[in-house]
């Protein structure tokens, strides 16, 4: 069993920066992929960033340049930077472990329960 605990949304105007945090427990997180997803209202969950137990970062193609993904090992915690954003990043925000597949398209069993990141002026 893996639990993960998001932190880190909130309101922000647009063009600033928040970084979104996911504690993990429950497992050997070192040797799970882990990835960052996001639903906005009205769509469907998409992938925004995922980094392998090797620490290699994965973006989705049409956000790349604005998130970093990283982890610490150590803390069990995994992380995503956002920087400029924008009022189409407002969204609930989830953690999930065990990602896989090719640039991990296939979503772990475990997610955590979101935060909302709402950018508006």
């Amino acid at each position: 069993q893996v639990q993960l605990v998001e932190s880190g949304g909130g309101l922000v105007q647009p063009g600033g920066s928040l970084r979104l945090s996911c504690a993990a427990s429950g497992s050997i997180f070192r040797a799970n992929n882990m990835g960052w997803y996001r639903q906005a209202p009205g769509k469907e969950r998409e992938l925004v960033a995922a980094i392998t137990s090797y620490g290699i970062p994965i973006y989705a193609d049409s956000l790349k340049g604005r998130f970093t993904i990283s982890r610490d090992n150590a803390k069990n915690t995994v992380y995503l930077q956002i920087n400029s954003l924008k009022p189409e990043d407002t969204a609930v925000y989830y953690c999930n472990s065990g990602c896989s597949a090719y640039r991990c398209s296939r979503p772990g069993d475990y997610w955590g329960q979101g935060t909302q990141v709402t950018v508006s002026s």
